[in-house]
């Protein structure tokens, strides 16, 4: 999500690949600190920085993104005070600080209409578009287009992502399951996991964003990318049987007891340690999870799209997170001093080879060392990059906020059972109507 984001291979601690050139680099984001309160004003001044940023993945970034700025303070001679906050809280305290003036000076956030979209609406956010011009930025061309509105470029977008299914092959092999191809495969694959006392999918939602995800990969499998781009547009509605059936493949697994007990209970990092620890055999999420994956288990992981009823479907992929400048910032010239640090050649190959993430800018690979799986999703994602292949969208960085809601409470309700699809389909297509009219 997240915070945005972006495969298929081993993981036993596997030797490392050398990636063929390819594309990479992203944020570098990471703490020293952690506090929601505005920061004093000696922490936000016209000579330093203060930079927000959500909590990373992997506690051992960390250590590494202080050592990066570091190297930024040094070069530049600008100061940064770094504070973190977990995403769930980010937004809302950001939010806040922001309009009330005490925002930071450079901030991480979602890219698209629903989130970056309403702040530049707002006024929150520093104009870009000069800054692009006179550094030359990079940026893909349709990554650039997420981070604009009304004419203006209001951010820096920081990396590509894949959704898929991450999978334990170790458990696959123990049962007798082998990848699945098609829709019925992983059906089947569910059941056999479920009867073994092996939950199948480690699904959590208590924050709400990953049922968008979720629906995301089985509604562009079942439509496609053209699909995809028709209900976004407008021109196919959202009370179309396709996306009724995506909604219901979720309650089906709901129902028939393939998903852990309360998953809106279940938070994404307890979700995720379900699937570390061996207890769920699949875990349907994003390709930034690939480092934390590598840190922390001792199996076998594999990578595959959410199957679509005839083949095997496609990836959701795309743009995750961005960073932004404060409309009030008053350090505009240090801020995109540290937006262009972040985007050079040399630190978008640290990037990829360190924090394990794909950048929204060319970067040459070649040599640099990194896992099997993590080389598949550099491999795919180099394919987003250039237009090529098929992939489908995630669809909360492209919808309003008033949608991503509808869409949010609506996915919580299929898991519970409290909602039918249809049900759930009428209130998504009546929140993009709306949107429409709002325009």
């Amino acid at each position: 999500m997240h915070n945005t984001t972006t495969r298929k291979s081993t993981m036993k601690k596997p030797a490392s690949t050398r990636a063929a050139a390819a594309a990479a680099a992203i944020l570098a984001l990471a703490v020293t600190g952690c506090t929601g309160a505005a920061p004093d004003a000696a922490e936000k001044g016209s000579d330093g920085l203060r930079y927000l940023i959500s909590q990373p993945e992997r506690p051992s970034e960390l250590d590494a993104i202080r050592s990066d700025l570091e190297e930024f303070e040094k070069e530049s001679g600008i100061e940064v005070t770094l504070d973190v906050l977990p995403l769930e809280n980010l937004r809302t305290v950001l939010q806040t600080q922001l309009r009330s003036g005490e925002g930071p000076d450079v901030f991480n956030y979602d890219t698209g209409p629903g989130f970056a979209g309403t702040l530049a609406e707002a006024g929150l956010l520093y104009d870009l578009t000069d800054a692009y011009q006179d550094n030359d930025w990079k940026i893909y061309d349709f990554a650039r287009e997420r981070v604009t509105f009304d004419g203006k470029i209001s951010g820096v977008p920081t990396q590509l992502e894949e959704v898929g299914i991450f999978y334990n092959k170790d458990l696959f092999k123990k049962h007798g399951v082998q990848e699945p191809k098609n829709l019925s495969d992983l059906q089947k694959a569910a059941e056999t996991f479920t009867a073994a006392g092996v939950t199948p999918f480690a699904v959590n939602d208590k924050e709400g964003w990953q049922g968008g995800h979720l629906f995301s990969m089985a509604l562009s499998s079942r439509v496609g990318p053209d699909g995809m781009e028709k209900l976004l547009d407008g021109s196919m509605p959202w009370t179309s049987p396709e996306v009724v059936a995506a909604l219901e493949t979720w309650s089906g697994f709901a129902k028939d007891g393939h998903l852990p007990d309360s998953p809106n209970a279940l938070t994404y990092d307890n979700g995720n340690a379900l699937f570390y620890k061996g207890d769920a055999a699949m875990n349907p999420t994003g390709s930034w999870l690939i480092s934390s994956l590598q840190e922390t288990v001792d199996f076998e992981v594999g990578f595959l799209p959410f199957p679509a009823e005839d083949g095997p479907g496609i990836f959701t992929g795309g743009l995750g997170g961005g960073s932004f400048v404060s409309a009030d910032t008053e350090n505009p010239e240090g801020a995109v001093e540290l937006l262009d640090y972040l985007q050079s050649e040399e630190h978008g190959r640290w990037q990829v080879e360190t924090i394990g993430t794909i950048p929204a800018f060319p970067v040459d690979t070649e040599g640099l060392e990194v896992s099997p799986l993590f080389a598949q999703v550099i491999e795919d994602t180099a394919k987003i990059a250039e237009g090529s292949g098929e992939f489908g969208y995630n669809i909360d960085v492209l919808t309003t906020d008033t949608f991503n809601k509808t869409m949010w409470d609506g996915f919580q309700g299929i898991l519970t059972g409290q909602k039918t699809a249809e049900a759930v389909a009428q209130d998504l297509q009546t929140a993009s109507k709306q949107a429409a009219e709002d325009k």
